[in-house]
């Protein structure tokens, strides 16, 4: 009996949480809150979550409500890094000037099609649902839509800097994932681990891309003198965005395309053939099927075949994987907190706005 108490203790010396703060993280209590902490040991505690819910609050901790329910607004922007591009062509008009999904590289495996700084901005609203499973630990899960809009720089075509342009595509996604968080008291302060997987289906991809992301998080909690049930945390931390690299999808050559290409066509048109004609003969023999394919992409663009689509694939990463956080959370009461936290340092620019609804959940049936 007594090493299951000890258990308890421990656990409950880890009953702290980032979505909704514990009172405290020692067992230094201020006096004002000390009648406060002893009506938490006498409290009978007859819900199901989470497990060993009923020890923590002997101890004196007031652990948050076990069920909530999340509503986020979320916006990022990045740096991202595209190689290994692979490109087809279905011609609308013209089925022979078609060609399947192939490595765009020369004979040698040297990319023809070369990327400059591209970046990607995306922001989505989502719901996340969350069970405290232990005091100690918290699954959930996320569903939610957004938009993404790609700015993609291409460098140079063979090396000529005169055929440069950027394109954009911007297009709606959905998101579905699940996650854990696990979290405990150090001294005054509380630490906490998050990771979670999404799978974000863009409208213009093949297939949903997967997103691994980790936030790790140190803060501390101020309880409201008069209100030992309320309180506001602050904290600092890290994020590690990994996304899955290969991306396979299709696009109206309209609208890969920016418009101002569109519009000064014939321009982009004849400088493309001038080189051509100028270059082709000095090509490799593995240079000149990828000019051939690529003259045939230009062609559809001369007779403004916008209709066509543009098969592509390549391998994408952010720039960088990690950026630093700041954030805070207010809680109200025991029901509603509100947060906010922001990435502001490293490539990675983010706002994440809360709002958090929590309930005691399901009652233990009485024997």
């Amino acid at each position: 009996m007594k090493k299951t108490s000890k258990i308890i203790f421990v656990v409950a010396v880890l009953a702290i949480s980032v979505g909704s703060q514990a009172q405290y993280t020692t067992k230094k209590v201020r006096s004002v809150h000390q009648a406060y902490t002893d009506s938490l040991k006498n409290v009978e505690y007859n819900y199901v979550f989470p497990f060993l819910g009923q020890g923590a609050y002997k101890q004196g901790f007031d652990i948050p409500y076990p069920i909530g329910f999340m509503a986020n607004y979320f916006w990022s922007d990045q740096g991202i890094l595209i190689d290994n591009f692979q490109l087809g062509y279905q011609n609308a008009y013209n089925p022979d000037n078609s060609f399947p999904l192939q490595p765009f590289n020369d004979s040698e495996g040297n990319p023809i099609i070369k990327f400059g700084d591209s970046r990607n901005e995306s922001w989505s609203f989502n719901v996340r649902p969350d069970i405290w499973i232990f005091p100690f630990l918290n699954v959930y899960g996320i569903f939610g839509v957004g938009g993404s809009r790609t700015e993609v720089n291409i460098e140079s075509i063979f090396d000529n800097k005169d055929l440069s342009f950027t394109s954009v595509v911007d297009q709606k996604i959905n998101t579905a994932g699940v996650g854990i968080l696990a979290a405990g008291g150090v001294g005054p302060v509380w630490l906490s681990g998050d990771f979670n997987f999404t799978w974000n289906k863009p409208e213009l991809l093949d297939e949903a891309t997967v997103a691994i992301v980790m936030g790790l998080r140190m803060g501390k909690t101020f309880t409201f003198k008069k209100k030992p049930y309320s309180n506001i945390a602050v904290w600092v931390g890290a994020m590690r965005v990994d996304i899955q690299s290969k991306t396979v999808g299709a696009i109206k050559l309209r609208d890969g395309l920016p418009q101002d290409l569109w519009d000064q066509k014939d321009q982009f048109v004849a400088d493309f053939n001038n080189w051509y004609d100028t270059n082709y003969d000095d090509l490799r023999p593995g240079e000149k099927i990828k000019a051939d394919l690529l003259k045939r992409v230009v062609d559809g663009i001369d007779a403004r075949d916008g209709e066509s689509i543009i098969q592509y694939g390549m391998d994408k990463q952010v720039a960088e994987k990690w950026n630093m956080l700041l954030g805070a959370q207010y809680q109200i009461n025991k029901h509603w907190q509100f947060r906010v936290e922001g990435g502001i340092i490293g490539d990675r620019k983010s706002i994440l706005t809360s709002l958090n609804y929590r309930i005691l959940g399901f009652k233990k049936n009485k024997k």
